[in-house]
Order: C-alpha cells, then sequence, then structure tokens
C-alpha cells in the first residue's frame, strides 16, 4: 500500500544549494544531456515515504512517473529520502532545502508530509507542491492533492479472491491501521461478500501510528501471513508496502494465493520465485499521477485542490500477469462497469 525513494539531476546555484540538497539525502547531477533539457528546464524535487525507490511498491510507482517526465518532458530531477525513525522537522527541512534548491515543483509521497507540506507551502507560496495520498481542508491553494480510489480497486481484488478462494476463507492483511489502508480492507471486503457473504474474512494490521514499520517489515508481513493460513485462509491480500513481500512468500511457501498491492508484484525480480503463488496485484498507477502532474506543471497550467484517479481515470487496475484471473475476466468486468456507472458504491472504510 505504499512507500518510495532516491535521486538525479540539476545544476544548482551556490555551494549553500548543494550542501542544503546533500542534508536532506538527495543527490543532484546535470541532466540535460540525457534528458536533452536545459538549464533552465524545470525543476521537480520528490521527497520519498520510508522505503524510498527500490521498495517495490509504492515508492517505485512514484519513481516510474518521474523517470517518464524526465525521459519525456526534459525536466530536470532531484529526490530526497525519508529516514525510519525521523522526526517531523525533517520532513520538513527536507521540502525547505529542495525549495533552497531552485526547486518550484516538489512532490511528496505519502500522506505522512501532510504538516510538512502545509508548513513549507504556506511559507513559499510561489512554490507548486503535490502529496500524494493526503488532503486536508487547510491544505495553501499552492498545493494539490493526488488521491486514489483504492477501495474500488480493492474491490475488484476482493471479486477475485472469493471467486478463487477453494475454502471460502480469505485474507486482508494491512501495514499500518491509518484511513488510508482502510480504504482497502472496506473495498476488499465488500468485493468478497458482493460474491459470497459467507466467506471468512481474516484481517490483521502490522502496527498502528505513529509506528509505520508495519510498512518495512518482511518478517512481520510473513508472521502475519502465517497466521492467517493457519486459520484457514486461502487467498491473502496485503496492503503493507514491502511488508507485503514476506507475505507473498508465507504464502507461496503454502502453495495458496496471494494478492500484491500498488504495483504489478508478479513482475518485479526480488519476487520471482514467488511468482507463481501471485494471483493478482491491485494496482495502484502513482506513475500515472505523478507524470500527469508534472505534464501539466509543464504546461503552464495551474494545478491545485484534489485530482481523483478512481477507476474510470485508469487510476486504479488489476494486473493480469500469469493468467491466474483470465478465466474471471467478465466477472470482473461486469464489477467494474458498475463502479464505473455509479450502480454500485464501494465504502471507504470497515463497516460501512
Amino acid at each position: 500500500m505504499r512507500r518510495s525513494m532516491k535521486l538525479a539531476a540539476v545544476v544548482l546555484s551556490g555551494s549553500l544549494g548543494m550542501a542544503s540538497l546533500a542534508a536532506c539525502g538527495a543527490k543532484s547531477t546535470d541532466n540535460t544531456a540525457s534528458s536533452g533539457g536545459s538549464s533552465d528546464s524545470l525543476k521537480v524535487g520528490m521527497a520519498y515515504d520510508i522505503g524510498g525507490r527500490g521498495d517495490q511498491s509504492f515508492n517505485d510507482s512514484a519513481a516510474r512517473g518521474l523517470d517518464k517526465a524526465k525521459s519525456d518532458l526534459g525536466v530536470s530531477v532531484t529526490e530526497a529520502e525519508a529516514k525510519p525513525g525521523e522526526a517531523e522537522a525533517d520532513k520538513e527541512t527536507r521540502l525547505k532545502n529542495l525549495v533552497d534548491g531552485g526547486y518550484k515543483t516538489i512532490i511528496a509521497v505519502g500522506f505522512v508530509y501532510q504538516d510538512a507540506v502545509n508548513k513549507i507551502a504556506k511559507d513559499n507560496p510561489n512554490v507548486k507542491f503535490a502529496i500524494i495520498d493526503s488532503n486536508r481542508p487547510d491544505q495553501p491553494s499552492n498545493v494539490t492533492s493526488l488521491l486514489f480510489a483504492e477501495q474500488e480497486g480493492s474491490y475488484l481484488a476482493g471479486v477475485a479472491a472469493a471467486n478463487k478462494s477453494k475454502a471460502k476463507h480469505v485474507g486482508f492483511i494491512g501495514g499500518v491501521q491509518t484511513e488510508l489502508i482502510k480504504k482497502f480492507e472496506a473495498g476488499y471486503k465488500a468485493g468478497v461478500k458482493s460474491v459470497d457473504p459467507s466467506i471468512v474474512v481474516e484481517t490483521t494490521y502490522l502496527s498502528t501510528p505513529p509506528d509505520f514499520t508495519g510498512f518495512t517489515s518482511p518478517d512481520k508481513g510473513k508472521e502475519a501471513a502465517q497466521g492467517q493460513l493457519d486459520k484457514g485462509a486461502d487467498v491473502i491480500y496485503s496492503a503493507a508496502g514491502s511488508s507485503g513481500n514476506g507475505a507473498i512468500e508465507a504464502v507461496a511457501n503454502a502453495k495458496k494465493l496471494a494478492i500484491g498491492v500498488d504495483s504489478d508484484q508478479a513482475t518485479q525480480p526480488a519476487l520471482a520465485k514467488y511468482k507463481d503463488a501471485i494471483l493478482t496485484s491491485m494496482v495502484k498507477n502513482v506513475d500515472n499521477a505523478v507524470y500527469t502532474y508534472i505534464d501539466s506543471v509543464k504546461k503552464g497550467q495551474n494545478p491545485t485542490g484534489i485530482k481523483l484517479f478512481d477507476l474510470k481515470a485508469d487510476g486504479v487496475s488489476l494486473a493480469t500477469t500469469g493468467g491466474k484471473i483470465d478465466d474471471i475476466q467478465d466477472k470482473l468486468k461486469a464489477a467494474a462497469d458498475a463502479i464505473k456507472s455509479g450502480a454500485t458504491t464501494i465504502p471507504t472504510a470497515p463497516g460501512q
């Protein structure tokens, strides 16, 4: 369900700019040769959540959007990383250092940046900010929220799980018990119950705020999945960042079925030996949102407010790698069409 990090391009003016970016965990190089840009090209800074580039999940999806913008739009980019257990002040410093480095378009990956974005955006009204997966009424007007209908994609994952479960017993693992991850849980359970209300759904959360290790602890994911397998679940959906990798391992070892999240996890090298156990993945197209936002800024538009990437806008989808859901595509299409038409409304919180 979430996480992403790392770095790339731009000539900063002055040693203070270089020192500031180094202090916030960023690396900057001249991007003009590789992208065909110029020294006055749009400069985009990205601040990742814990896990960063290489998390094979949420952050990596954001990184793909940034890479596409660098390649196709010729923008100059730099990336800054978060650290486990860091203070709120560290997030503020990271964003401020990007501003001081000359970046006028800054993307914060994850709801954990909301307070920091609000503060730094208010102090820098001429800088455009985007935040992924968060929105608050008190956001400054120079902030755009890039939001997703996770409950819609998770509903389809639930439909798939219910149709493939032989035990009529499935599971959901959430990384951290937040309002965001509850959207995944709510949609998944609704999808399962739409197929068969009698199916049992196990639910496990790995941590609760302010402890966010549930997104970065594969061992916790593996243990939680084993617990659900021991209770009889034979399809388990994890919305838990890199912790989900541990869950997928446990499910594969038990020769049951796993559902991945954020990216098409059956295609990831680190999970190659478990790919046969991955039924599908609920893909959250963060890359599309990041690229669309940067493209709008490059075109001179002034994005602000909320930009929702739902099923209709291809913000969420189910991966088909491996062909394991090919035989139920008619059922999945019917469920998706009902959502797009408004005939089916998906809850955003468990129990709704």
